[in-house]
């Protein structure tokens, strides 16, 4: 396991009850065993203090750092290396640090990226390898990003979805507000509709990770899977309101590529799997 002086390290047993959770909330079958893919997100969570948090629901600091004055903090995709599945009834140990930070020049304004990496093991080894794409930049190039994307989404007819095979998820306020429960996120964005609309958005925004699980749901249940495998996701543009969103295969097929559809036809995700680097084995 990688070690760093400014890492945060969590450790807890990996218990069925969130799980649970989860799978009520997806409509899936109760897991046993083994933790699905990309189920890790609703585990080892830093569960802070109430006080510790900003008006907008991030916490005043830690990792990854709250967006600082006059930026705001968007998760822009990652990166999942699943070695081998977590175990039921097995602590882990989540260890987290930042991994990279690079300053960019957008077209609409400055742009911080950092990247935040997790290591998850079981038994010493190192078994999930996450990686974490956070934006930092101005409301002014916010802005811009999501009024493209509302005009794209009103304007454009939607295409035919005739790729198979196909998930859909009736996102409604009920479960927007339940995944943020269960990954512990109280960023208000999405469940807090005077929030959205100060943050310049019209309605509430779907959370990308949840985009992210669908996209990894879809390939768990009609594809080969994810383990050994490496899953990169990037977030398109954001899902605004409340809608049932469909995730379909890619054109190369849904063990290569997957994407995720809004009510409008919109692509708001994509993702590919490929092999796991060996170094990181």
């Amino acid at each position: 396991m990688s070690q760093n002086p400014q890492s945060v390290v969590r450790t807890e047993l990996i218990t069925p009850g969130p799980s649970e959770a989860l799978a009520n909330l997806f409509g899936t079958d109760l897991p046993t065993g083994d933790l699905p893919t990309l189920w890790h997100w609703i585990y080892l969570l830093e569960k802070r203090p109430h006080a510790d948090l900003g008006p907008d629901g991030h916490p005043t600091f830690g990792i990854p750092a709250p967006p600082g004055p006059g930026k705001r903090r968007m998760f822009a995709g990652g990166r999942v290396s699943t070695l081998e599945p977590l175990a039921f009834g097995v602590p882990a140990t989540r260890t987290t640090w930042v991994a990279d930070t690079k300053q960019k020049q957008g077209s609409t304004g400055p742009l911080t990226f950092v990247t935040v990496r997790n290591e998850y093991a079981q038994d010493g080894r190192v078994c999930i390898v996450d990686e974490n794409d956070i934006v930092y930049r101005t409301p002014a190039s916010s802005l811009s990003v999501q009024a493209g994307a509302l005009t794209s989404a009103s304007l454009e007819p939607s295409p035919p979805l005739l790729r198979e095979p196909a998930l859909k998820l009736n996102a409604d306020e009920a479960l927007l507000f339940r995944f943020s429960a269960l990954t512990y996120n109280a960023h208000r964005i999405h469940y807090d509709h005077n929030w959205a609309r100060q943050e310049g958005y019209s309605d509430l925004v779907v959370h990308g990770p949840l985009q992210a699980m669908m996209m990894g749901e879809l390939i768990r249940r009609c594809g080969d899977g994810l383990i050994g495998k490496v899953f990169a996701y990037r977030l398109i543009s954001p899902m605004i309101g409340t809608q049932t969103f469909t995730v379909l295969a890619g054109a190369d097929g849904v063990n290569a590529t997957v994407e995720v559809r809004d009510a409008h036809g919109t692509v708001t995700a994509v993702s590919t799997v490929g092999p796991i680097d060996p170094d990181q084995e």
